[in-house]
């Protein structure tokens, strides 16, 4: 053995001079990185790691003189001993601020020799009673003290390598991504000394506060700087771009950035192994002394026995804890990274290549999390062989070559058994992903459309939907939970295959069994059956890794679509011309392989002075938005030289994109507040009068999406956001169509024509009123620009595009006929009285909102989790009837398995005392019957998992469909989704598990108590003091935990939300150069969940270093009381079997107080879960005592008689006592000033809410009685925001499949779709996008239409159906809804008065109240009405664009 530890020897000679030598180079060549500085932190602990290599190069050197000086020769053991120390003394000098690999490795590699050779020879001598014996490598006297001072180096080294790794790390970055304030460092864990780090010490704080107070994240340290996210990220885009040949490879690049760090935990876990296989190793020894006839001066030798096996599971229980928290900073900066980096890469893509919802949540939550996850598992690729190795090694000391090779026989057959289930289950797994992806994609399609849904009455069939795919993901888990269970039957059982082969081979080669060996064999086997287990587990997490490092991986390498924009700031550059548009063709990344014609196509160059507003009009489809897009680069780029702009940009979608947050920040979007601009920003987009009725003013919260705002306050926002820019160039994208006659007006004058009035404009409009102040007009038809010129120009061409428009547009004039002649009275927008009136309506939607608050933060339960939750979640399956049986056989095999193992022991004690046919025929007999009861717990266990996951998910999804509407206004859907994927996978494959392994630990621990008890009473009443105090640390602990992994839960949903929200407005924020100010909220989004979890993942280690003492202690006792009893007091059988399942005592401890703790800890998903299943519900779907007739309504006549409404008791009351009726057949029309309850009284009429007083009537039945889906579904409506669903066009047409092709067609001619559709080979099959994204807005609004039309029903609704149509499309549509329409009721809300002024009725509403309600033509005779204001303000903004 010595030889081969001096080649060593000479190995690491060879290694340092080698690393010597190139550093050397380096630095002459100028490669090398200057030194940091070593900070006082890890100043002390350098000092000492110098002073201890030179005191052991010291004591070497002079033992090598002394053995010349005694002996008068050199030996060569000595030599090659002290080299390697006077080396790394150098090194240690020369490297002053951080150390080498080698020089670590070196210290490693001595330190663990040192104890096992002093542990070996301490052992030696002490049963020998005499000198030193010849040990593992001779130890000596030198070596007893450089042991001591190899330990005291290893410390130090360790010490001042953690204070100095982030520093060499931070250094190797040229700059921080970005600037980050210096209080955000943590000083808790960074200050914190070596004990402090080895014990878990620096969380004490953290527990004091936890313990009198509910945590708050204000309470939480901030992580160290290497955890953080701008540093993770920036050292691993650093790692991808030191990739310089081929393509870059992401796993390369994440252990590039984290390799020093991987590398200290894996020397902490290697030094775990060889710990662990210490209790083995020695166990042998300690039964043959307890069997031996002893004398007095032989207990010296049983307490070194002890001590040394108490030191072994000391270092065992420190190393495992250091190792896992380890592992667990490294996941916490592996996932930082990560998601910082997809989040850049996000804002990066362009609109057309993004991502999906659903699958955005995933590579969030699953594939980030499961490649940090990776970090815990990545060094059990090479622990493996080594643990196999070690145990045969002992096998081989103790039984000989031929078990040895069995044991290994044997444990390949069952790893060789293990490999297809892992196929299977990582086939499986992969299965249930992707089912898991349609789901969550599903479901956040639907969370987002939920308004659309239930005023159709289409919820039940999206829930159905909804479940299909969870029972498709279903099947797919109850094969992957059974075959989980084979796989756990397996490694419960590999022992007893291992042991049973393993024996027999013994009594066929006559091998003699000692009870000594045996045990020390079983032992071995149980060490073993975790490298059986995790060689499959291992095999399937690297496949899971590396499908989740492949989907990121080809994610964050799309390339990014080539600028076609270039920034020109050069002296020779034009200084008037603001644009340059090139000819070129723009087509969207539609994902089809069909190849599709241009969506924009430019002609001919195009220039656009400084200074100019230019209208881009067209009818629906012909490219406005686009062309938009192309010069904005947001859509790519196939042919021609792209575009210039010079300058910067500000751009307002036609589909508002509205922040989380204040409604200041929407509007200040990162920059600084100018209050003098702000106010005139405020005062220009109608927006201070919304703002002084608001309760909060501009501080008020907007909820997601700006779900709580109308379409007009959206607009109005973001155009004030694009006017505080103060930007150059300024792209808006139909700006006026979401408002009235009055606020467009105001917009048009105040804001386009006089705030910007030196800056260039581009509009899309359908509002030609608009046309004749632009300085160039551009018309669009098809994706091309047909006309281009000023305004007077073009209506010279009696037949062009233009002319057509405004023939349209004047035909719809011509239906508002005033009785009177009108006479503007001002030319500069509408009055005064007039504005304060014209911005009511959308305040009624924000003012009895939920999101009134000022504050949106997620809800979550306080202290521990109640038992009610956890007697739920047991009894859910079948009532709790399987729970008995778990159990039952948990204590069966926990008995058979004691009693095999007992029988092994008593029977090889004395030679002869049974037949060996007889040994080993009991022994498999007890054993294999363990593994049967082991079978039946895990299916059964299966059994239960399978069913409690399906009756959670399904009182989740049904609860949230039931809820009211208010609901999902005031709870971003990122908290629906969380639950429904992070917490149902959860459910779904862990919590079952780790609810059952606490309890099977837990009587495994009780089972060795009582065994230790047989052999000393006085053991039970030390296990009651341990476990009272363990109870004590537990309780202390878990007040802080429970909290803590709350907050993980809960900081994870902003993560989502915000990478959702600003993967939806990507374009607005490349537009207005914002990326930064995204980032920077990203990275504090995610600092402050990093930080959440990795207090959670120390607060864990923190109870198990404790707990882990406390256990080793209670074994040392016992240890020491069985080496203290005579030998004729105690039965030697049943004192080794103590022995040596007293060797698992702490990781059996350790696993119930985990479980505990994780149990409680994974119970809030549970509870998180019900919280979403307990949501009070809207009214019932049906009523069976008040069920409508199949023809109700037959007729469609509507009284409205006391209505009074108000969204909540304590909102002031919105209609205030509504009487009129609606007669059958008849068109009416509602008009209103904004805030006049025109919204409020269509929420009504669906019972969106409910009346405080009052009913409505719809031919003679009182809706308020039925149920919800008995009313809405024969009542129709078209929102203001057209919303299409992923799938085909059939699917959006119609979604409960009751209608044939024929009539589909039918419809879609009626709405003009018809050759739109027809482009598209597959036809009613053709792709819908998320969200109807490859549809423009305008046909969006078609297709809601035809929807509606298809469905006959004899009350309709139009809320703004028409807003974001061309004049001459909506005049065409006008008039089909009169065709269609002629024997239905029906209600329009609508700004254009031409829509309205042709209906039969009109009522006007005013704040509340009914104003006015008669024919137009009769209030239009009355020139003071309300109505007649109303048309005189469209006419006086249309008077301009009228045909001369």
């Amino acid at each position: 053995m010595q030889i081969p530890l001096q080649l060593v020897d000479v190995g690491f000679v060879g290694v340092f001079l080698t690393w010597g030598l190139m550093d050397i180079l380096k630095r002459r060549t100028g490669r090398h990185r200057a030194g940091d500085r070593v900070s006082s932190a890890s100043t002390v602990c350098s000092l000492l790691t110098v002073v201890c290599n030179f005191a052991i190069s010291l004591l070497y050197l002079c033992f090598c003189f002394y053995e010349y000086w005694e002996f008068k020769r050199l030996d060569y053991e000595s030599v090659s001993s002290a080299v390697p120390w006077i080396l790394a003394s150098a090194i240690a000098v020369y490297c002053r601020s951080g150390w080498p690999l080698v020089l670590i490795l070196w210290w490693a590699y001595s330190t663990v020799l040192s104890v096992v050779s002093v542990s070996s020879s301490l052992i030696a001598r002490s049963r020998s009673g005499g000198g030193f014996s010849p040990s593992l490598v001779g130890a000596d006297v030198v070596d007893i003290v450089s042991c001591a001072l190899c330990i005291i180096l290893s410390s130090a080294a360790t010490g001042s390598s953690f204070c100095g790794c982030t520093r060499r790390e931070t250094k190797e970055l040229d700059q921080p991504l970005l600037a980050r304030g210096s209080g955000r460092d943590s000083v808790d864990f960074d200050s914190a000394g070596v004990w402090s780090r080895l014990t878990f010490q620096w969380l004490n704080p953290l527990f004091k506060t936890g313990r009198v107070q509910k945590l708050e994240l204000a309470h939480i340290p901030w992580v160290p700087r290497s955890e953080s996210a701008e540093f993770a990220s920036t050292l691993l885009e650093a790692s991808l771009r030191k990739q310089k040949t081929g393509p870059s490879s992401l796993s390369k690049a994440i252990l590039l950035a984290v390799w020093r760090s991987m590398t200290v935990n894996g020397v902490i876990a290697g030094i775990n192994t060889v710990a662990s296989f210490m209790g083995p190793f020695l166990i042998t020894h300690f039964v043959k002394f307890l069997s031996a006839k002893r004398e007095s001066s032989d207990y010296l030798y049983g307490l070194v026995l002890a001590l040394v096996l108490f030191s072994a599971k000391n270092v065992e229980s420190l190393t495992q804890r250091q190792w896992y928290f380890g592992a667990q900073r490294i996941g916490v900066r592996v996932r930082a990274g990560l998601m910082v980096l997809i989040y850049k890469k996000s804002l990066s893509i362009k609109h057309s290549l993004g991502l999906s919802g659903g699958k955005n949540v995933n590579l969030i939550n699953v594939d980030v999390e499961r490649i940090g996850d990776f970090c815990w598992y990545i060094h059990g690729i090479w622990l493996l062989p080594v643990q196999v190795f070690l145990a045969l090694a002992i096998l081989h000391r103790n039984l000989g070559p031929a078990p040895a090779i069995a044991a290994l026989s044997s444990t390949v057959l069952v790893m060789v058994s293990n490999t297809p289930l892992a196929n299977r289950q990582e086939m499986l797994h992969s299965r249930i992903m992707d089912a898991k992806d349609s789901r969550i994609k599903a479901t956040s399609e639907t969370l987002k459309s939920m308004r659309v849904l239930k005023l159709h009455s289409w919820e039940p069939t999206f829930l159905k939907r909804i479940l299909k795919l969870r029972e498709a993901e279903r099947n797919w888990l109850k094969k992957y939970l059974y075959t989980c269970s084979a796989v756990a039957f397996l490694f419960w059982a590999s022992p007893t295959l291992v042991s049973v082969a393993t024996f027999s081979v013994c009594i066929i080669m006559k091998t003699p069994l000692s009870a000594g060996t045996a045990l020390s064999a079983l032992a071995t086997f149980r060490i073993l059956q975790e490298p059986i287990y995790n060689l499959p587990e291992l095999i399937s997490m690297i496949a899971q890794t590396k499908v989740s490092m492949d989907r990121i991986q080809e994610f964050v390498q799309e390339e990014d679509q080539k600028r076609a924009i270039a920034y020109h700031n050069n002296v020779s550059d034009p200084k008037d011309i603001a644009i340059e548009i090139e000819p070129g063709e723009y087509t969207w990344n539609s994902g089809d392989h069909d190849p599709k014609k241009p969506a924009v196509k430019i002609s001919s160059k195009l220039k656009i002075m400084k200074g100019w507003k230019v209208a881009v009009c067209g009818s629906v489809g012909s490219g406005k938005s686009s062309f938009l897009c192309s010069i904005l680069d947001e859509i790519p780029r196939t042919a021609g030289a792209g575009t210039k702009v010079r300058g910067t940009k500000a751009y307002v979608p036609q589909s508002a994109w509205i922040q989380t947050g204040t409604i200041r920040d929407n509007i200040l979007f990162g920059r600084q507040m100018n209050p003098s601009l702000y106010e005139n920003v405020l005062e220009s987009c109608a927006l201070k009068q919304d703002i002084a009725i608001w309760s909060n003013g501009d501080l008020s919260v907007v909820g997601e999406r700006g779900m709580n705002l109308s379409g007009g306050q959206k607009q109005r926002i973001q155009l004030a956001r694009a006017v505080y820019s103060e930007s150059d160039i300024y792209f808006l994208d139909d700006p006026f169509s979401a408002v009235d006659a009055h606020t467009g007006t105001h917009l048009f004058k105040q804001c386009l024509m006089q705030l910007l009035s030196q800056k260039t404009v581009i509009y899309s409009t359908h509002q030609l009123e608009f046309l004749s102040d632009a300085d160039l007009v551009l018309v669009m038809k098809d994706g091309r620009i047909v006309q281009s010129g000023k305004y007077e120009d073009l209506i010279g061409d009696l037949h062009s595009e233009l002319v057509r428009q405004l023939a349209a547009h004047q035909q719809s004039l011509n239906q508002v006929t005033p009785t009177q002649e009108h006479k503007p009275a001002s030319t500069h927008g509408p009055s005064r009285g007039n504005q304060i009136e014209a911005i009511k309506e959308e305040l009624e939607l924000f003012r009895n909102s939920s999101f009134h608050k000022a504050s949106s933060e997620e809800e979550s339960e306080t202290g521990r989790v109640k038992w009610k939750v956890y007697s739920i979640f047991i009894t859910y399956a079948y009532k709790g009837a399987l729970v008995p049986v778990i159990l039952l056989c948990q204590v069966l095999f926990q008995g058979l398995q004691m009693g095999s193992n007992y029988w092994i022991a008593w029977a090889t004690e004395e030679e002869g005392r049974v037949s060996r046919r007889q040994l080993i025929s009991i022994f498999a007999l007890l054993s294999g019957g363990s593994s049967i009861f082991i079978l039946g717990r895990a299916v059964l266990l299966a059994t239960i998992a399978i069913e409690t996951a399906q009756h959670l998910f399904l009182g989740m999804i049904s609860s949230v469909f039931r809820a009211p509407i208010s609901f999902f206004d005031s709870t971003p859907s990122s908290r629906i989704l969380n639950r429904a994927s992070t917490d149902q996978s959860v459910v779904d494959t862990d919590i079952p598990y780790r609810l059952a392994g606490l309890v099977f630990a837990l009587i495994q621990l009780l089972s060795i108590i009582i065994l230790m008890s047989q052999v000393a009473w006085q053991v039970f009443i030390l296990f009651l003091v341990i476990l009272g105090i363990s109870m004590w640390y537990q309780t202390y602990y878990i007040t802080t935990a429970r909290e803590l992994a709350r907050m993980v839960g809960i900081r994870k949903a902003p993560i989502l939300h915000h990478f959702s929200e600003s993967i939806i407005g990507a374009a607005t924020i490349r537009c207005f150069g914002q990326q930064g100010h995204f980032l920077r909220r990203c990275l504090g989004l995610i600092d402050d969940y990093s930080r959440v979890a990795f207090h959670n993942c120390g607060a864990m280690e923190w109870l198990c270093v404790r707990i882990n003492f406390l256990f080793n202690f209670v074994f040392f006792v016992v240890l020491v009381i069985l080496v203290s009893l005579p030998r004729s007091a105690i039965d030697p059988s049943l004192a080794g079997l103590v022995a040596t399942y007293g060797l698992n005592l702490n990781v059996l401890q350790a696993w119930v107080i985990w479980n505990l703790c994780n149990v409680e800890n994974k119970m809030i998903s549970v509870e998180r879960i019900l919280q979403f299943s307990n949501i009070p519900s809207e009214a019932p779907l049906v009523i069976e005592d008040f069920r409508p007739s199949p023809e109700w309504p037959s007729g469609g006549n509507i009284e409205l008689e006391d209505l009074h409404v108000q969204y909540k008791p304590a909102l002031p009351i919105v209609l205030r006592g509504i009487t009129c009726t609606f007669p059958r057949e008849k068109k009416v029309g509602i008009v209103g000033r904004t805030g006049s309850g025109k919204s409020t009284l269509i929420q009504a009429l669906f019972r969106v809410v409910e009346p405080a007083r009052g009913r409505i009537l719809i031919d003679g039945v009182d809706i308020g009685k039925m149920g919800l889906q008995d009313l809405r579904s024969r009542l129709s409506i078209i929102p203001q925001d057209p919303i299409l669903f992923q799938g085909t066009v059939r699917a959006n047409l119609d979604p409960l499949q009751q209608h044939s092709d024929q009539e589909i067609w039918e419809v879609l001619k009626k709405c003009h779709l018809e050759e739109l559709v027809r482009q598209d080979m597959r036809l009613l099959e053709a792709p819908v996008a998320e969200d109807g994204e490859n549809w423009s807005v305008g046909q969006r609004q078609l297709v809601c239409l035809a929807r509606v039309l298809l469905q006959k029903r004899r009350i309709l609704v139009l809320d703004e159906a028409t807003a974001s149509i061309d004049t001459a499309t909506d005049n065409v549509i006008q008039r089909t809804i009169r065709g269609e329409t002629g024997r239905r009721t029906v209600l329009t809300v609508a700004h254009r008065i031409p829509t309205v002024i042709d209906n039969d009725l009109v009522l006007v509403l005013d704040e509340g109240k009914v104003i006015e309600y008669d024919s137009p033509k009769v209030l239009l005779e009355d020139k003071s009405s309300s109505f007649s204001k109303l048309v005189a303000e469209y006419l006086r903004r249309s008077s301009n664009s009228s045909l001369q």
